[in-house]
């Protein structure tokens, strides 16, 4: 089926994440079920840009966002082009949709108050999930990674010597994250603490088990993995926070606009967050004009 095909291009050939590439698979198979539903059709030959913008304003309609109905329509360009070139359809329906206007919407953050609180008064559960759970929230509040980027990082990536880690991130695209002397310093016990935790549990289990790859691990000592993590985080945020977004991307939008509060070039945050483009990165300035905007009115004496 031409739809799996296109699934395994942009696996394989184009080496999308696997978070992306489930996306993706999920749109189609949402698309080809609303032309189902709705015309009784599955060829894809016979679709034509009208049914198209039938699909946006239906998903309009069921209250999903602009934001999200435009991603859907770039995995539908996506695989409008893939068609094209392999023949299987002579025009390209998506020429003629126009994408619906995001509304802005400026990255969740906490203060500075905030992730003093969470890292340096909260207390942790003892024992080694206590100290992997917030190894996890130090490491991304220091450098920013995604999740995918935290769950796959392993031991090897860590350069003590250049206080740097070596971070794989969309597209493969490889970068080095410096990070602070007292990160080193977590780093070298945690990573004394998980040598421990895995003998023990592999002496628990009396038998050989499977020696885990990655630098964080679960409670039974298996490789880590995102919705661990992301409870994880929601656990520890609930308490110092009242946003309802609770997640691990909070931590990421918090490291960049403390970096930018604190007078970090632009540029620089770009590189180490790993955008492709600097106007993903420029989002967060809006959170620093914002904060100039507070301080001018509260110290101005005509503002």
């Amino acid at each position: 089926m031409v739809k799996d095909r296109f699934v395994a291009y942009i696996q394989f050939e184009k080496r999308y994440s696997p978070h992306t590439v489930t996306a993706y698979r999920n749109d189609l198979a949402q698309f080809y079920d609303y032309l189902n539903v709705q015309f009784g059709m599955l060829d894809i030959k016979d679709v034509t840009h009208p049914l198209i913008r039938s699909w946006v304003v239906h998903l309009m309609e069921e209250g999903i966002t602009p934001r999200s109905v435009n991603r859907k329509l770039t995995t539908l360009k996506s695989y409008y082009r893939f068609l094209v070139r392999q023949g299987v359809v002579t025009e390209n329906p998506m020429r003629k949709i126009t994408s619906p206007k995001n509304s802005k919407r400026l990255p969740v953050f906490l203060e500075q108050g905030q992730m003093h609180e969470l890292l340096d008064e909260l207390e942790f559960d003892p024992g080694f999930s206590g100290l992997r759970d917030r190894m996890i929230i130090e490491m991304f509040y220091a450098t920013g990674i995604r999740l995918s980027e935290l769950v796959m990082m392993k031991e090897s990536d860590i350069d003590f010597h250049q206080c740097n880690v070596k971070v794989l991130g969309k597209r493969n695209k490889e970068r080095l994250i410096p990070f602070s002397t007292k990160i080193k310093d977590l780093l070298h016990y945690y990573m004394e603490e998980r040598s421990g935790f895995t003998r023990k549990m592999t002496v628990a289990a009396n038998t050989q088990k499977e020696e885990p790859t990655h630098l964080f691990l679960t409670d039974s000592g298996r490789n880590i993995y995102p919705k661990m993590v992301y409870r994880i985080i929601n656990r520890y945020l609930s308490q110092v926070t009242t946003l309802k977004k609770r997640s691990p991307h909070v931590l990421r939008h918090t490291f960049a606009t403390h970096l930018l509060n604190n007078g970090a070039e632009l540029n620089a945050v770009k590189e180490l967050l790993g955008h492709a483009n600097l106007s993903a990165t420029q989002v967060y300035t809006h959170n620093t004009i914002e904060k100039l905007k507070k301080v001018y009115k509260q110290a101005h004496p005509k503002a």
